[in-house]
């Protein structure tokens, strides 16, 4: 039974570890189990993509230094093999790398780039495991990690994939391995002393980012460990009084974050990312090219855009264009992204070399962008947004966002979902894979060995 305090309530760590140890796949309705596979999809092609992500090469040499070893395989890298954790932080930094990653809005929050950079290493590590132990620990680490997220109303006060993605990654770890219920807690409370992750990355743009969703996947092996060499971990990692939510978010709503582990899956409401940018900027891009392709709106005609949103947007991508700017930074710019999109029609993997970053096409068109924070209470919202142009002639066009693309309310298709994971495939030379990686995924459920199928389909090895 859950532990409980004074006042008689459990203790979150044990209602979400109970919560991740609980599950199996034969018991999972069939949208989970689909989305499961979607993701797990959409976060290998992007990761496959990543090994060309700026400064990918540099971290790779880095890792390679940390230690000798021939255990876990490296996306889109079929000829490196690392140290499991050394494969997890690699594999973490290039599916977060390109910001392509798919994300939870509600919980502002990417759970698939530490959740599935920590699997891929700990199943090869330790006894085959079945695809359906895979996908289902998929599953139990995006609801534990997205379920602190839910539980955190406020603004970011630190980077929340990777502070709380930690937590998710020892969950699904713990499902994976059906790990007894006390090391898997223990491992939880390890998950505390590691946990780290800085907004002030986000403010300057800097590839830091995905280093600290590197960081947390790499630190959720040093946890399990620690607790399966025999470590007693905290017993309050999250509500303790110098605990994960009086540390690391401005406050708590735990109660009815906890209560909807009982009403789905949070798989099915994480969003695709079609575009490789901040998920903050995609509602701009989508409405510029509706500009452009419905209202016939050029770059030469604009005298002005302003995209107002809710202050979520301003936040995260309201900063300027700048000459110099680095691919991490370009990608959170809202006034570079819609600029791009108005020249170019959409933005791709391609738009963030040197070249790019600093066309004076782009960086002029990019300074008649504003972004404007309305008065939207709520802090981890998306959208409602509304695009207003004012043309060189005088028209004054306007284009609403209600939705975003790829969120469970517009979610990408069939085809879309295809074209993505190609075009990461061809980013990386690895297009001749592309066949051999949807039959892996969608076999994986019947699969004996999921890290040997997985590697059969030769985006990595």
């Amino acid at each position: 039974m859950p532990e409980t305090d004074a006042a008689g309530a459990a203790n979150p760590a044990h209602v979400l570890i109970d919560h991740a140890l609980s599950l199996r796949w034969a018991d999972l309705p069939e949208d989970v189990k689909a989305q499961a596979q979607t993701f797990l999809h959409d976060s290998l092609a992007v990761g496959v993509a990543g090994r060309n992500a700026a400064h990918a090469d540099a971290v790779l040499a880095m890792v390679q230094g940390w230690g000798a070893g021939d255990v876990a395989s490296v996306l889109g890298r079929p000829d490196v093999r690392l140290p499991a954790p050394s494969a997890a932080f690699i594999n973490g930094f290039q599916i977060h790398g390109q910001e392509y990653d798919c994300v939870h809005e509600p919980a502002v929050l990417h759970p698939m780039a530490t959740v599935l950079a920590a699997l891929l290493a700990e199943a090869q590590r330790g006894e085959p495991v079945t695809g359906e132990r895979f996908l289902t620990a998929i599953v139990a680490g995006v609801d534990v990690a997205v379920t602190l997220g839910l539980a955190a109303p406020d603004a970011l006060k630190f980077f929340r994939p990777a502070t709380a993605g930690i937590f998710g990654c020892v969950a699904a770890i713990a499902s994976l391995r059906t790990m007894p219920r006390d090391v898997a807690l223990d491992a939880f409370g390890h998950a505390l002393a590691l946990v780290s992750g800085t907004m002030q990355a986000h403010v300057e743009g800097k590839p830091a980012l995905p280093v600290q969703v590197a960081n947390a996947a790499r630190s959720s092996l040093v946890a399990i460990d620690l607790a399966r060499g025999g470590m007693p971990g905290v017993t309050r990692p999250l509500d303790g009084p110098f605990g994960y939510f009086p540390l690391m978010e401005v406050r708590e709503a735990l109660a009815p974050a906890l209560a909807r582990l009982g009403q789905g899956n949070r798989i099915t409401e994480v969003s695709w990312k079609p575009f490789p940018t901040g998920r903050a900027g995609h509602g701009g891009i989508v409405a510029v090219q509706q500009l452009r392709d419905e209202q016939g709106l050029a770059a030469a005609d604009l005298d002005s855009l302003e995209y107002h949103a809710p202050p979520l947007i301003y936040r995260l991508v309201g900063r300027p264009a700048k000459l110099g700017m680095e691919p991490g930074y370009a990608r959170l710019c809202m006034q570079y992204l819609a600029a791009v999109t108005l020249l170019r029609g959409k933005v791709t993997l391609g738009d963030f070399t040197r070249e790019s970053l600093d066309d004076a096409a782009v960086l002029a068109l990019a300074a008649k962008i504003t972004v404007v924070a309305d008065d939207n209470p709520d802090l981890a919202a998306f959208v409602p947004a509304r695009a207003v142009v004012r043309t060189t002639d005088g028209q004054v066009l306007t284009q609403d966002v209600s939705a975003q693309l790829g969120s469970p309310q517009w979610p990408l298709s069939e085809a879309q979902h295809m074209a993505k994971a190609l075009g990461c495939l061809e980013f990386a030379g690895l297009e001749a894979c592309h066949d051999a990686l949807i039959a892996a995924v969608a076999t994986l459920p019947q699969a004996d060995d999921a890290m040997a199928s997985l590697i059969a389909s030769g985006v990595m090895r």
